[in-house]
Formats: C-alpha cells, structure tokens, sequence
C-alpha cells in the first residue's frame, strides 16, 4: 500500500428519516438509484428537492440515499451564504443546534422545515481499520493530506479521520475546497501527520 487517497468532491446533497422522505414524497415512496458512491452501500438517488434559506433557493439538489436516522443538508460555505444561512462546519450526523433549512419538493410543494440540520461537511478521510494500521491513524484524529491539481497544489489542515469496517478509503472535500485545490478528475493526496 502506499501513501494515496483518493480525494473526492462531495458536492451539496440531502439525507432524510424514510418518515421525513414519505412526508416530502408520498407514502410508500422509495429511492431510486442514480449512481452508486465510493462508500459501499451509499448511493445519489433520481430525486431532487430543492433548499430554502432567507434569502435564496438552491434547486435540484440530491437525496442521497439509504435514508438515515436523521435530517441532514450538507452544503459548501458559498452555498450557505447564498441561502442566506449561517452553518457550522460539523461532522456528517453532528446537527444538534446546526442551521435552520426548509426542504421543499417542487413537483408537489410539500415543505419540510428543519429546525437544525443544515452543515457545512468537516472534510474528512474514509478509512477501514486496516487503512488505519497503515496510516499509523486513529478514528478521531486531526491530520493534514497534501493534494491538488496542477498549479493548484495544497494542504488542507484539520482533516478528521472516520474509521469502519464499512468504509473505503477516501477524502470528502466540498465543492469549495475542491476549487481551492483544483481537484477535479482523478486527484489524490498524501497524508501527513
């Protein structure tokens, strides 16, 4: 193995309860899969609501699918000063006290508003427990990875490691930190301690 993780673009997106999905969609209503994602088991699903802050609306964005036991909008810090929104930047599950976001569906006008749930994604790296070994990491820890594109090159600092059997390795950055970075296509990093 060597020093290589796979830097991906984690573009704004949706997760809903099935209870929050039936209430915006229908009962009864199931995802259908677009394209399946890096991390086993995760998928972007053909539907699309759009999110509603104070001063704007972000239409078409993604549910990402299996649903989840919470609420959750993930968006870039551009994304939240458009809407309009003040969000922290939090892990993915950690929206005690985040954002306020309204999710609508626009083909039938049903509105969800969340009293919390809308973050900014702390990047972060996917890793297994082997991943783990390798690196000579923890779940938890802080690290910097050394990535970008050409002339774009850069470290992102204060990159949390996430690790599960279930997992893959692989970086989430949002579409913000991709730009800075010039990620795009096929991009990789190094992890530095």
């Amino acid at each position: 193995m060597e020093n290589k993780i796979l830097v991906e673009t984690s573009a704004r997106h949706i997760h809903v309860t099935k209870e929050a999905l039936e209430f915006l969609c229908g009962e009864g209503f199931e995802l259908t899969v677009k394209k399946e994602l890096s991390q086993p088991g995760q998928y972007a699903s053909t539907t699309k609501l759009d999110i509603v802050g104070p001063k704007n609306t972000i239409k078409g964005v993604s549910i990402l699918g299996p649903c989840r036991n919470f609420n959750q909008v993930e968006v870039s810090a551009t994304d939240a000063r458009t809407l309009g929104v003040k969000a922290p930047i939090r892990e993915s599950g950690d929206v005690k006290g985040s954002a306020p976001i309204k999710i609508v569906n626009p083909e039938n006008g049903k509105e969800l508003e969340l009293s919390e749930g809308l973050i900014i994604a702390k990047r972060h790296v996917h890793m297994t427990p082997e991943d783990a070994a390798f690196f000579g990491v923890q779940n938890g820890d802080i690290v910097k990875i050394k990535t970008g594109g050409e002339g774009r090159k850069i470290i992102f600092d204060d990159v949390v490691i996430r690790v599960s059997p279930k997992f893959k390795l692989a970086m989430h950055i949002d579409t913000d930190e991709s730009n800075a970075g010039n990620c795009f296509g096929e991009c990789y990093g190094e992890l530095i301690k």
